[in-house]
This record gives C-alpha cells, sequence and structure tokens, in this order.
C-alpha cells in the first residue's frame, strides 16, 4: 500500500507522523508532495518518508491524502487528476469543501473520495476526526481510513450534512478551549501564581475533565455537580458563570461558526 501527501505542514505532517509511529504502513511506502523545501526537509528527516516537489508523483500513491488548504485545492486537482489511478482513495481535508464538488473538480464520477475534518490536536495524538467516505469507498476501506485517523486521537464516521457542526465541534473549538486556558490562567496570575504554572495548572485541568467526560461515560452536567459542594467555592464560581452568559456566550459563537461553515 503507497500512500502520497500532497502538504506535508501542520496537518500533513501530524498524518503522517501517526501512521508511521502506529506501523500502518512503513515510512518507505510514503511520498510526501510540498512547495516548500523546508516542509518537504523536515518531513524527510523527521519521519524518514521521500519527498518531492512535484504534486504528481505523489498522486500515483494508492491512497492520496489533499493536505491543503480550500483556496488552493482546486488548482491541486487540476494538476493531478489525471494522474489518479482507477481505485485510488483520494483523502480531502480541505474545509467546507463538499464531497459532490471535489467530485465534479476530479471529473471522475467513479472516485473514491474520502473527508475528513481533523483538528489541531491532532498534533499531539489527542485529535478529533470527522470521516466522510462517498458511496464509491467500500465499508473496508473505510475501515482503514478509521484506523489511519484514529492514531491522531479519535475519528468516527459521520454524515456529511454533519459536517458544518462537526467544524463548530472539534474543527474551530481548539480556539474556544485555548481561550478558556488562557483566561483562567489570568486569573490565577491575579492570585499570585506564576504564569507558567498557571497555564500547567489550567490545561491539566482541562485535559483531566475532557478525560472524565470520555472515560466514565457520565453526563458533564453530573461531573460538575461532583465537584460542586454544598456552600462551596466551585457553586459560587458556577453561578457567576451562569450569571455572565457563559452557556449562551459558547451557543452562540459556535451557530457563528456553523453558518459561516455552510456558507463557504
Amino acid at each position: 500500500m503507497k500512500l502520497g501527501f500532497i502538504g506535508a505542514g501542520n496537518m500533513g505532517g501530524a498524518i503522517i507522523g501517526g501512521i508511521v509511529t502506529g506501523g500502518i504502513v512503513s515510512a518507505a511506502d510514503i511520498i510526501a508532495a510540498d512547495a516548500s523545501e523546508s516542509n518537504r526537509l523536515l518531513a524527510a528527516g523527521k519521519y524518514g518518508i521521500s519527498t518531492t516537489d512535484d504534486n504528481r508523483e505523489a498522486a500515483k500513491a494508492d491512497i492520496v491524502f489533499l493536505c491543503v488548504k480550500p483556496n488552493v485545492i482546486y488548482s491541486v486537482i487540476d494538476e493531478i487528476a489525471e494522474f489518479i489511478k482507477p481505485g485510488t482513495i483520494v483523502v480531502s481535508i480541505a474545509a467546507g469543501q463538499s464531497i459532490d464538488r471535489l467530485t465534479d473538480a476530479f471529473g471522475i464520477d467513479e472516485i473514491k473520495l474520502v473527508r475528513v475534518m481533523p483538528n489541531t490536536p491532532a498534533l499531539v495524538g489527542e485529535g478529533m476526526s470527522a470521516v466522510v467516505p462517498n458511496d464509491n469507498v467500500s465499508s473496508e476501506e473505510a475501515d482503514y481510513i478509521l484506523k489511519i485517523f484514529s492514531s491522531l486521537g479519535r475519528a468516527e464516521i459521520v454524515g456529511e450534512y454533519l459536517m458544518d457542526a462537526v467544524t463548530a465541534v472539534s474543527g474551530s473549538s481548539p480556539a474556544y478551549v485555548f481561550m478558556f486556558i488562557e483566561a483562567m490562567a489570568d486569573a490565577a496570575v491575579q492570585g499570585g501564581m506564576p504564569r507558567q504554572q498557571a497555564y500547567t495548572f489550567a490545561a491539566q485541568s482541562v485535559l483531566g475533565s475532557a478525560k472524565m467526560v470520555l472515560d466514565t461515560g457520565k453526563h458533564p452536567g453530573e461531573l460538575k455537580d461532583m465537584v460542586c459542594s454544598p456552600s462551596g467555592t466551585t457553586i459560587d464560581a458556577v453561578d457567576v458563570l451562569e450569571q455572565e452568559g457563559m452557556r449562551g456566550a459558547v451557543i452562540k459563537a459556535m451557530k457563528a461558526c456553523i453558518d459561516k461553515s455552510r456558507s463557504m
């Protein structure tokens, strides 16, 4: 199985790293194309893969990953379409680009396409990826793509109609979480804690809280109640967050994100 990557930047590199580290495919069977020489040198040195500045070379693989931005993906497709072999699976991580639009761009009705929305925590092996295979992709092939993206954290198959919601709840949400961590750390600094230590305490608390949701299967509200002792410190903090409209602000922000995704 030969894998080709067009784009070896942060996300392309993260996917390559997950594949190689997880032993899914040997580094010798991966080639990455990138216009940036520094990206090529980094990918070759870090993962031991082959690299090229020619997208068409990477397009000859059995699975081709399009790890490029939405504003350039269609020029890349124009360049590589004729080099895609019958049976090749093409995986796109370009935000907001539908299966139908990608299929039209390739001009190949029977093309096997998988649309994926990963997120930046994939860079540290804790990503969440939504996977949407088209009807030409077999269940076994879809499972293989799931295996690849699960090597970056977690991955699930979703209906394409959910991808705008996925953008808000996982694709863009690390930014909201980083803002929350920063705000908590600022308050801790105000309380006398050194800044770097404040970041560590805040980030670890968010990490641990998220793990409790995933590992226990309990409703987040139930876990919140476990922390809120009668007449304690936590319930006073929760009261302020409710008065300041934290829930409403988060929902409103995510709705704006969904609306923007739908308009792309």
